[in-house]
């Protein structure tokens, strides 16, 4: 199995951004899913946030994992990958110096790219978990970026929640990071193709776009044709992984198979999700 150099999986990742096509993402979370996925012909694969909390540490989604942990996990992935692969890497782990380590532990562990998010994270008790920061804020953060950035041939992408925000100030977000050096724009939260429409009609850097699967947003030649070169479907692939192992250890136990098993609040219920909420308003709700 011959494994690419990371040099020759950004320049491959470029080339899709530089392309006509849209590309769906395959989700990856561990070295023997990345082979999978290159074998099967998956141009990009992906590592999520989200899927690297559960497997690493075993929590929700809630900004637990650290930066090391992260940064082993796709160091593993980039180890044998033969597709380029893209690290959600949240919010950069920080402020604008702390996302400089961030791109430098990254790109040393070979990913062919990586989404910084404007999103307020770690979140506050009772705050809304897309409140995001200042644009300007969101600048520093990916100028620190590409500053850090040692092969120009990494791909930093800037991402921001479409759904949370008016069109106007989501125009002017991603405007501020195109002009910042972002070598892409990643939009969360878009609903139909006529925000997309609205909001693609003012960038000329390429677009990515987490859909989950939204049946509005499924027309590829019509994605394509608004700039959208990369597709991220969700992280079905790891939930499912989650629903055999826990339907397996059933069977062996002689307990057998419970119908309709929904995989993510399995997921949510291994992870100790409930217990979260309980310690966060014990111990974060403080009145200011």
């Amino acid at each position: 199995m011959h494994n690419a150099s990371h040099h020759e999986l950004r320049n491959a990742f470029h080339a899709l951004l530089a392309g006509s096509s849209c590309h769906h993402t395959a989700s990856v979370f561990d070295p023997l899913s990345a082979r999978m996925a290159a074998d099967l012909g998956f141009e990009v694969g992906i590592l999520g946030g989200s899927v690297a909390s559960l497997q690493v540490l075993g929590a929700p989604d809630i900004t637990l994992i650290t930066l090391s942990e992260f940064a082993e996990q796709v160091t593993r992935i980039g180890r044998v990958a033969r597709l380029p692969v893209i690290a959600d890497a949240d919010h950069g782990y920080g402020n604008a110096l702390n996302t400089m380590r961030t791109v430098v532990e990254l790109e040393r562990a070979g990913v062919a790219a990586l989404t910084l998010e404007d999103t307020a994270l770690p979140v506050r008790y009772n705050c809304n978990p897309s409140d995001l920061i200042s644009i300007e804020e969101g600048m520093g953060k990916l100028r620190a970026a590409l500053r850090a950035r040692q092969d120009p041939s990494l791909a930093i992408i800037a991402r921001t929640h479409a759904g949370m925000q008016p069109l106007a100030d989501v125009v002017a977000r991603v405007r501020a990071y195109e002009d910042a050096g972002a070598d892409a724009i990643c939009l969360v939260g878009v609903k139909d193709g006529e925000l997309l429409h609205a909001i693609a009609e003012n960038v000329c850097v390429p677009l990515m776009l987490v859909t989950y699967g939204n049946p509005a947003l499924s027309d590829d030649h019509l994605l394509a044709e608004l700039g959208v070169r990369i597709v991220v479907d969700g992280h079905a692939p790891y939930f499912a992984a989650i629903k055999a192992t826990y339907e397996r250890l059933r069977e062996q136990r002689g307990l057998g198979v419970k119908e309709h098993l929904d995989a993510t609040r399995l997921a949510a219920h291994y992870a100790g999700a409930e217990t979260y909420v309980d310690w966060a308003r014990d111990y974060m709700n403080v009145s200011e």
